[in-house]
């Protein structure tokens, strides 16, 4: 009896499981019991992916997916492996989404809303505005408050994961609001005591599913969840903003080196290193990516990690906003918190490259800068081995000088006002770079512009001319 034998393999010590091990070898070669086989064989290996031993859970893990089961299997391993398990699995490249349950059944509408309230239907009566740009303001509120870690705890408690769950259900069609929910999602993973919930609430299998999606956006999202929820094989944790790219899933290969991708003014962790725009990618480009770092570059280097980080960035303060958001949108200010959420992701801690776009070089020069003088960062200064500039206005952008004169770019946001050319903050930074490259030996490589961009319909310029993109060391332009 197949239950019975299962049972009695689960009553063998180590030793006997060895002898067992051994014995299911040879029955596979020399008897017809195929089927008895393949029952131990699954056993065997949920069990061994319940071990003390790191290193034997991550290889049963593997081992279960690189098998193939009978359907009635896949369903014996969903309702029978643990929270480790699942999220290993879920983090396997090609897995097989029979291995996870569906999501639980989620409660009706009426008193879901708002977290057991019904205030999200009391504010659709106050106005025209359609639910679903009520709802994209709500979760953006919502990412916000996932940022705070005592806002977490209760965000899960008054029922959010089954909350973002149903959403995220509903608006299928609406990339901007599944991109929210991942994100919060995500926010949320930062804190281990909450693992437990969003495991059982089903989110394992969506995230698993997401990371299978062409789309190269929610599948960094679900990347960057998952990741945090994998304490076995990351010791790092991915914060709001900062996005793994490559290595993706659970992977053998060491990773040698990491390289950063910092982008600048109006860009953003994915959009700025698309290819071109399309609308669909024609037939004939075969090899088209949104996204060539993780495209190509890993292809060509599976051995680096490839993050990209993100911030909110603006040419003009038109709106009204709080007066502490000047503050925040300094370098400095940028430069420190952007700090904190690389060293979280383990950058230091080997070999370092910068690959960073317009206002990007000049926050990557800050953050070296920074680092440098701190004795817990020092480690990022010491292991760059090299920075790629791409248009980096080191001496300032035309950009500032055409938002005081440009009626659409009245009121320049801060970030505008720092690329000021030839401003003494500017001047500063580039002659304490300067200093630092020199003394600690980077290797750079610096690329101007040679057209001119449209910005708006008004205004085609150079927004860094060659003479600002450049830095020059020891009597030698880089």
């Amino acid at each position: 009896d197949i239950s019975f034998l299962s049972l009695f393999y689960l009553s063998l010590g180590r030793r006997e499981k060895e002898v067992v091990t051994l014995l299911l070898y040879f029955t596979e070669h020399f008897t017809k019991l195929d089927v008895e086989d393949h029952e131990f064989a699954l056993w065997l290996l949920l069990k061994r992916t319940q071990s003390r031993v790191k290193g034997v859970r991550i290889q049963a893990t593997r081992d279960l997916t690189e098998s193939h089961w009978h359907d009635y299997q896949y369903r014996t391993v969903a309702q029978a492996c643990d929270q480790k398990t699942k999220i290993g699995l879920a983090r396997t490249k090609d897995v097989d989404l029979r291995f996870f349950l569906p999501p639980p059944p989620l409660l009706p509408k009426g008193g879901l809303w708002c977290f057991g309230g019904n205030g999200l239907p009391y504010a659709q009566s106050l106005s025209s505005i359609p639910i679903e740009k009520v709802e994209s303001f709500c979760l953006q509120a919502l990412v916000k408050h996932s940022k705070v870690p005592s806002h977490c705890e209760q965000i899960v408690s008054n029922g959010g994961l089954q909350l973002l769950q149903k959403i995220y259900q509903l608006r299928k069609d609406s990339q901007k609001i599944q991109r929210n929910v991942l994100r919060t999602i995500g926010n949320l993973t930062l804190h281990e005591p909450l693992h437990s919930a969003i495991v059982q609430s089903g989110w394992i299998a969506i995230l698993a599913e997401v990371m299978k999606s062409p789309n190269i956006i929610q599948a960094s999202h679900a990347t960057r969840a998952l990741a945090n929820l994998d304490r076995d094989t990351v010791q790092e944790t991915y914060e709001d903003g900062v996005y793994i790219l490559h290595p993706q899933f659970r992977s053998s290969q060491p990773i040698k080196a990491d390289v950063l991708f910092v982008h600048g003014l109006l860009g953003a962790a994915f959009k700025t290193w698309r290819q071109k725009d399309h609308i669909e990618p024609p037939e004939e480009e075969v090899n088209y990516t949104q996204c060539w770092p993780k495209t190509w570059l890993a292809a060509d280097c599976p051995n680096l990690r490839i993050l990209s980080v993100e911030y909110d960035t603006h040419l003009s303060d038109w709106r009204s906003k709080c007066p502490v958001e000047n503050e925040r949108k300094s370098l400095a200010y940028r430069s420190r918190e952007l700090l904190t959420k690389l060293k979280a992701a383990g950058v230091g801690n080997r070999p370092v490259v910068w690959v960073a776009h317009s206002m990007g070089g000049l926050l990557v020069k800050q953050m070296l800068l920074d680092a440098k003088e701190d004795p817990e960062m020092r480690a990022m200064v010491q292991n760059t081995q090299g920075i790629v500039f791409y248009s980096v206005p080191h001496h300032g952008s035309r950009l500032a000088e055409y938002s005081i004169n440009a009626r659409f770019l009245l009121f320049p946001s801060v970030e505008v006002k720092e690329l000021s050319k030839d401003s003494p903050a500017l001047r500063d930074l580039n002659n304490n770079f300067r200093n630092l490259i020199e003394e600690q030996k980077i290797n750079m490589l610096s690329f101007g512009e040679m057209l001119p961009t449209n910005i708006g319909s008004m205004i085609r310029l150079h927004v860094v001319p060659l003479n600002s993109a450049g830095i020059k060391i020891s009597l030698n332009w880089v």
